[in-house]
């Protein structure tokens, strides 16, 4: 279930869905979460340019950035929000992602420490998915989230494509759908999902043993 967009570009609710935190609906059951996920995307670059800063920054892609480079920055990232579903991949599978050429892993750094990372997957022709996007926590609420952003859509329609896309979520920051919104993109779809709750993996994960010796 979820909302649609109608031809006049307003985004519609389906038949039988309801709106995020609707008492009517029954809650999910135990060990189970409510995802509303928001599709935004965006036909055509915004007329401005990213902000500039005072700050020493830079951004670099991570060229077939190493599994374990990539699980730090997403579990870094990612962490406070409940990402999950690259935790659930083996290597083999991730590196398949963010090592091949049509995917670029851009990284943010801060004199010299990684700050934060945007994620563009071009593997469909046409269409560029801004697939992940996110700071360290420790960089969060200094407005280098809006410098990135605006960084990473314009690097998206370097190709031309025909759109970008993203999603967020009801568990992502607060501000992540107003801050994609203010960025330019439009809201076309919104899904619910049931999902199992992640966080009782991490509780039920053996815990490593202490060193012997």
């Amino acid at each position: 279930m979820g909302d649609d967009r109608g031809a006049d570009g307003k985004v519609r609710r389906l038949p039988g869905a309801r709106a995020a935190g609707d008492p009517a609906r029954e809650p999910p059951p135990p060990g189970k979460l409510e995802m509303i996920v928001t599709w935004l995307e965006m036909r055509a670059p915004p007329q401005r340019a990213a902000p500039r800063r005072a700050e020493p920054l830079s951004i670099q892609r991570a060229r077939r950035p190493t599994v374990s480079f990539y699980r730090y920055l997403y579990d870094t990232v990612g962490g406070p929000w409940m990402w999950y579903e690259r935790r659930h991949m083996d290597d083999a599978a991730l590196a398949a992602i963010v090592q091949h050429p049509e995917v670029g892993v851009y990284v943010m750094y801060l004199d010299g420490v990684p700050a934060g990372y945007a994620e563009l997957d071009r593997r469909v022709a046409g269409e560029v998915e801004l697939a992940y996007f996110g700071l360290v926590p420790e960089f969060i609420g200094r407005g280098l989230g809006r410098y990135l952003l605006d960084w990473a859509v314009a690097r998206a329609f370097d190709g031309e494509p025909e759109r970008l896309f993203v999603h967020t979520c009801n568990f992502d920051h607060p501000a992540a759908l107003a801050t994609y919104q203010r960025a330019g993109f439009k809201v076309y779809r919104q899904e619910r999902r049931i999902i199992d709750d992640p966080r009782g993996e991490r509780r039920n994960a053996p815990q490593a043993a202490p060193p012997s010796g």
